[in-house]
């Protein structure tokens, strides 16, 4: 698996899209009032105002799998806990984020 994105959770999109736009310098290529997404060099980084809501405590690098749901099950068997179960986002787009032993992230993406 390779990293794809990082997506971070903010609870004021408008403000922390301001902070990113001066941070990467850079406009992003979608700003709705659920997802802001900016692509830096190849890499997609995404603030998303709803992400506290559903467990994140800080910025998850998300890495891309054929299976979401078979990767989930492959880290869990490793020892990880599902912090947020599969889930479609839109489109063909699936993640989900487990947890480490040690309560890091790790997020996954099937597009």
């Amino acid at each position: 698996m390779t990293v794809s994105s990082i997506v971070i959770p903010v609870k004021d999109v408008a403000a922390a899209t301001a902070f990113y736009r001066t941070v990467f310098g850079a406009e992003p290529h979608t700003d709705t009032p659920y997802y802001v997404g900016f692509n830096l060099d190849g890499l997609e980084i995404g603030l998303n105002p709803n992400g506290h809501a559903t467990g994140m405590v800080g910025a998850t690098a998300y890495h891309a799998t054929d299976d979401v749901e078979a990767a989930v099950a492959t880290l869990v068997d490793a020892g990880a806990t599902v912090v947020s179960p599969a889930t479609a986002v839109g489109g063909a787009t699936v993640v989900a984020i487990v947890a480490d032993a040690d309560g890091n992230h790790v997020g996954l993406i099937q597009s």
